[in-house]
């Protein structure tokens, strides 16, 4: 034990609680211990600021009393109480110099865990006495409440402590003890978290704000909330329960291939709690496994990654400073773990914009969401250059994969070509089957999910066979796809097409007319009789037209008709097992005199 006549601690050993430690455990016995007003205004002007550190300070002191009492030395107040410009410069050294300038009149030790303070005060020649703040993590009040399968844990003064079990999409929440918190018990868990926050070396205070504390400690991630800013103390630490990596997943080969060689701009997608940060920190892994230079934009730093991989804490920084360090650095993947404000979402696309391959975790109820969130933020022609790809996380596993592309196009349900305008395309990225399109309609930029159901497929191919049939009056074969509600292509033999179209266009337009909507001609293609069988017919001829009798088992399937080798139509089987052609149009006429002249009529199917 070592014997000390006047003690002068300065503000790091207070908010550390080591003096209080140090008596306690018999290593020292002072027989006066000299707080300067200066320690106890900075502590009050730290509480009064909602900041941890000053309760803690404040609880120390009040120990330090009680201690006094029970061993039996002097706890006295002594100095000026500094100016307001002196706690606000207090970083500068200004509180620090007036503790040195105390201890040095008073002929007492200084006691200090500050590295700086005890230089000083060893070149001045004075008595000091420096406390290392001991780096080994201890296991901490908080840890009782977590086992292997807890997510997260939610403490409350005078509610049941809560815990998340299970694993991302399917947990249970559940109390974890049967007794309530009491606001004495959180604040010790709250002064323990924030002391150890700065003695490891896993450990930060990310952010600290009136009222709130967010403190990353090891793989917890946890967030301190207090009066006035809340009604009460609460605690929320959240941890992952499980370390996957990429296979893991099981994606695609095409999305492996994607991730690994073209995509740039990605969004990992998710609901709160689905597993997005899990996924960034197998993807991050995954590119550093590869010989990649792999940096990280985290507020707070929760994810675990290996060493290789350097982790920057905007919270700590600026997103300018962010930028200027990305870019002179020069990583080949950079992870975004989360995009929050509008200031990510600037950075993100300045980065992007700037050549770096980013990955960004955003939260989002649904894919098409992700997009969602950067419409309005930046212009709508540049987000496929920010964004290529979203992949969508649920319940712990890739749900979906979306594609984007800028193309030029009228919009799906538009007819007019004069409409065609610049449409972001969106498309699952394994079907390539267009899901979404986003495009400025006036001032606004709309996002328009394109989903055909398959009722208006169903009346689409009814219309198309009514077109076929009342075009075959006057065309030789003719096929009709229905694209929308009020546009359809019409394909006939390419010799048709000149007679069909009309001179300067007088017939199609005479065409579009009768039918009531816009017609596209194309080339139809030679069809092929090869695949096809001989369907068995008796014919009938009459006057009014001609009537083919085949198997039932025929009975409302189409069946093409041939003149030797030549097609000459396709018809439908009616319910009688019958095929009725008038003679009052070119193909009636020609079909008749074929059959008249014994030429060789065949039926296909």
């Amino acid at each position: 034990m070592e014997s000390i006549e006047k003690l002068v601690p300065d503000t790091s050993v207070i908010i550390e609680g080591l003096i209080s430690k140090r008596i306690k455990a018999g290593e020292i016995a002072p027989e006066q211990v000299i707080i300067h007003e200066a320690v106890l205004a900075e502590l009050e002007h730290q509480a009064n600021t909602n900041r941890a550190i000053g309760f803690l300070g404040l609880e120390e002191l009040d120990t330090l009393k009680d201690l006094s009492v029970e061993r039996q030395f002097a706890l006295k107040f002594a100095g000026m109480r500094p100016a307001p410009a002196a706690i606000r410069y207090a970083k500068m050294g200004e509180i620090d110099s007036l503790i040195r300038e105390l201890a040095y009149n008073e002929d007492a030790t200084l006691m200090t865990a500050d590295k700086v303070q005890y230089r000083v005060a060893k070149a001045k020649g004075m008595k000091c006495l420096f406390m290392k703040i001991e780096q080994i993590a201890k296991r901490i009040q908080l840890e009782d409440f977590f086992d292997e399968m807890t997510m997260s844990v939610h403490l409350r003064e005078n509610v049941l402590p809560y815990a998340k079990k299970g694993r991302p999409g399917s947990w249970e929440f559940i109390a974890v003890r049967k007794k309530e918190l009491t606001r004495d018990e959180i604040q010790d868990i709250s002064r323990e978290i924030i002391e150890e926050a700065g003695v490891r070396k896993d450990g930060f205070i990310e952010i600290e704000r009136p009222g709130s504390t967010i403190v990353q400690l090891g793989k917890f991630r946890i967030v301190v909330t207090k009066p006035p800013f809340s009604d009460g103390w609460e605690i929320t630490a959240v941890r992952p329960v499980k370390h996957l990596s990429l296979p893991d997943y099981h994606p695609s080969e095409k999305l492996l291939q994607r991730m690994e060689k073209q995509a740039e701009g990605i969004l990992i997608a998710g609901a709160p709690g689905m597993g997005k940060s899990t996924f960034a920190q197998a993807l991050a892994e995954h590119y550093a496994s590869q010989d990649k230079i792999v940096k990280t934009i985290e507020a707070p730093r929760d994810l675990v990654l290996p060493e290789n991989v350097t982790q920057y804490a905007i919270s700590h920084g600026d997103s300018q400073e962010i930028h200027d360090i990305l870019l002179l650095s020069r990583p080949d993947y950079t992870i975004f773990d989360e995009m929050r404000n509008m200031k990510d979402f600037a950075l993100f696309a300045d980065l992007r914009l700037s050549g770096i391959g980013l990955a960004g975790v955003i939260h989002a109820t649904k894919p098409i969401d992700a997009i969602q969130r950067f419409v309005g933020k930046i212009e709508l022609g540049v987000i496929p250059h920010i964004v290529d790809t979203v992949i969508f996380i649920r319940n712990g596993e890739i749900s979906k994969v979306l594609s984007l592309q800028m193309v030029v196009k009228v919009p799906s349900g538009m007819t007019e070509e004069d409409l065609a305008r610049p449409v972001v395309v969106v498309n699952d990225f394994e079907t390539n089957k267009l899901e979404y399109e986003l495009y400025s309609y006036g001032e606004e930029t709309v996002v328009v999910p394109v989903q055909e159901s398959a009722k208006k497929k169903g009346v689409h191919e009814l219309a198309a066979r009514q077109i076929e049939q009342e075009l075959r009056n006057e065309i030789s074969q003719v096929e009709v796809e229905m694209v929308s509600d009020h546009k359809c292509i019409i394909r006939v033999p390419e010799h048709e097409i000149a007679r069909i179209i009309g001179k300067q266009g007088k017939n199609i337009q005479e065409l579009e007319k009768r039918l009531g909507m816009g017609i596209d001609v194309e080339p139809l293609s030679k069809k092929s009789a090869s695949s096809k069988q001989n369907v068995p017919f008796n014919t009938e001829l009459k006057k009014q037209g001609i009537t083919f009798f085949v198997d039932h088992r025929y009975r409302l399937k189409d069946v093409d008709i041939y003149v030797g080798n030549e097609f000459l139509l396709t018809a439908k089987v009616g319910n009688t097992g019958s095929i009725q052609i008038h003679k009052d149009n070119r193909i009636g006429k020609l079909l008749a005199d074929a059959i008249t002249a014994g030429e060789n009529v065949r039926l296909l199917a």
